[in-house]
């Protein structure tokens, strides 16, 4: 709970406007019975009377409240609050703003001045990134430790899974971020393929978009699975301690990069994981043509190895229930001429064919994934 107290006020009012800030009055505005016909509001405005250096001024000074309309934590309140204070002044009869801050643990307002840019510093950690071992199996060098790691990931994932929360809201909100966010799936058809696309017909895009609508709907049945999720969990976002670890001992990971929210959907991390090792697989092989051969190998090894440690640990059989538009999430990503322009041309048709058919599966078959990238006679549908 933010407490607004004369005391962090005037200590805010100093801070940003220097020591000759002083607070004369402190008080409710726009409170819900003067709101007229409009009963809900994001804001929650207190009008500020202060003097600089003897000079009256006035402000509003405003904090957003959470809600379930995208604005359940602070950083997304903070995104909104920096694109008003950022923009507001360049529209003509606009109200300026004054401020921009944050209030810290201690309930003191910290005035953030000028800013342009933000920025994270974390801790250095030791070891190599996982797609260095991918390459390596991709090149023929597959060792028993290489499975063993595909099951601590699967572990991994099932440790932190398993803590759930009920908030049916958010996890509409994620399936909702899952088709329209930018970063996500209408994003990447947007910014990541040329249209046309020699690959993917614009009609093709339309046609993949109407029926994630109705994953969308079918997905709404499952809010009681929000888990806390990473949300982008690949090879590359994934640093490996050491190539063999001493008898007896698991290799040691670290990962990066958690993205997209703290909740989510755990098909979304299973399938971000998951669809790497089918990519690799077919750069392994990707000329491959008879039936039941496009994935195999060390690296359909790998996938077998993630889901049965997955599906063992956790118990989640309706995982397969949900897995089909997170897959198309990553399919589209790992498709994309703009993030792997060097993809052969048998790789990308074949992971079309995956991302277009795996939503026609009430329930994904992951011990058959061939049947999804196969091409029929006839073309590839």
């Amino acid at each position: 709970m933010i407490d607004l107290t004369p005391a962090s006020v005037s200590e805010y009012l100093r801070r940003a406007f220097g020591p000759g800030a002083e607070l004369t009055d402190l008080g409710a505005i726009g409170t819900l019975d003067k709101q007229g016909i409009k009963r809900f509001g994001y804001g929650k405005p207190l009008l500020v009377r202060f003097q600089v250096d003897g000079q009256p001024r006035e402000g509003v000074l405003s904090v957003m409240r959470g809600d379930k309309y995208g604005h359940q934590f602070y950083w997304d309140r903070a995104a909104i609050l920096m694109f008003q204070f950022e923009t507001s002044s360049r529209l003509p009869r606009h109200v300026r703003p004054m401020g921009l801050g944050y209030v810290d643990a201690a309930n003191r307002l910290i005035p953030v001045a000028d800013p342009r840019e933000f920025f994270i510093m974390n801790e250095k950690l030791e070891g190599y990134d996982y797609f260095v071992d991918l390459e390596r199996i991709g090149a023929g060098d597959c060792r028993p430790a290489d499975l063993e790691l595909a099951r601590q990931l699967a572990r991994w994932l099932a440790e932190i899974h398993a803590e759930k929360k009920d908030d049916a809201d958010l996890y509409y909100r994620h399936v909702r971020n899952l088709l329209g966010a930018s970063e996500c799936i209408m994003g990447l058809v947007d910014e990541a393929f040329p249209h046309p696309c020699e690959f993917l017909a614009d009609a093709d895009f339309i046609r993949l978009e109407k029926r994630l609508v109705d994953w969308r709907w079918k997905l709404r049945a499952h809010a009681g699975r929000l888990s806390v999720v990473h949300g982008d969990v690949h090879p590359w976002n994934i640093l490996v301690d050491e190539p063999e670890a001493p008898a007896g001992a698991e290799r040691g990971f670290r990962v990066l990069d958690r993205s997209r929210g703290e909740w989510g959907e755990p098909a979304s991390d299973l399938a971000s994981l998951a669809a790497n090792y089918l990519l690799f697989g077919l750069l392994q092989n990707p000329d491959a043509a008879l039936p039941g051969s496009l994935f195999q190998g060390p690296f359909a090894e790998l996938w077998n190895a993630l889901f049965e440690e997955y599906l063992a640990r956790t118990g989640d059989a309706g995982v397969l229930e949900v897995l089909a538009p997170f897959f198309v999430f990553r399919g589209l990503v790992i498709v994309s001429p703009e993030w792997y322009p060097n993809h052969p041309a048998p790789v990308r048709r074949a992971l079309v064919r995956f991302l277009t058919r795996v939503l026609e599966d009430e329930v994904f078959d992951w011990r058959n994934v061939n049947r999804y990238l196969e091409e029929h006679d006839g073309g590839q549908a």
